[in-house]
């Protein structure tokens, strides 16, 4: 469906610019795969889950964390 419109597009364009759509798509190609056009995987599609690192870093607390500290005392 999309094919036919690129190749209409690109060969409306100048021999210059045609080289130039040629080195994007091998850029993309290289980007995306492992430089085989026939294998590419989206890589946009990956998505971070919100939460997926939780319980990862526990950091003990001490029981006082709250308290104001003792060097601030004159300030308070």
């Amino acid at each position: 469906m999309i094919q036919p419109v690129i190749l209409e597009k690109l060969e409306a364009l100048p021999e210059s610019l045609q080289t130039e759509v040629l080195h994007y798509i091998e850029f993309l190609a290289e980007r995306y795969t492992n430089g085989e056009l026939g294998d590419i995987k989206d890589k946009t599609k990956k998505r971070r889950l919100f939460g997926s690192m939780k319980g990862t870093f526990v950091l003990p607390l001490p029981d006082d964390f709250d308290e104001p500290l003792d060097d601030f005392e004159e300030y308070m």
